[in-house]
């Protein structure tokens, strides 16, 4: 039953690190028109027990991306210089949604994963009460 119950755990750690994932792309996609606004980004990281890897995943801390924030000329606006141009964000719509698609697919895997080990659980379980 512990191979079962470890599977869980590695499911659910995969699901909950791909939901962060998501929450991050999510607002970076929001912030797309938001002068000045960093990209961020995250790594996720291999959870060590008593010093050993468990296989389980957790998100790491949240980066910010430092490539250059795209110069945007509108002489009119509040934040422009005196050349008319202002930081935009360095924010890629299409990487986003691409990034989001991979993060939603890998949590539907994990999601698949768990719900198998779930089901072969209880198949165990009925077996035993016989």
């Amino acid at each position: 039953m512990t191979v079962l119950s470890d599977t869980l755990a590695l499911s659910a750690s995969g699901m909950r690190a791909q939901a962060i994932r998501l929450r991050h792309l999510s607002e970076n996609i929001a912030n797309v028109d938001t002068p000045g606004y960093h990209r961020k980004t995250i790594a996720f990281e291999q959870v060590m027990e008593g010093g050993n890897r468990n296989g389980e995943v957790q998100a790491g801390p949240v980066q910010l991306d430092r490539s250059e924030l795209t110069q945007i000329y509108e002489p009119g606006h509040p934040l422009a210089n005196e050349n008319g141009y202002f930081d935009g964000s360095n924010v890629d719509l299409v990487v986003e949604i691409a990034d989001s698609r991979e993060a939603q697919r890998s949590y539907e895997a994990n999601l698949k994963m768990f719900d198998q080990a779930r089901q072969m659980s209880q198949g165990l379980l009925e077996l035993l009460r016989k």
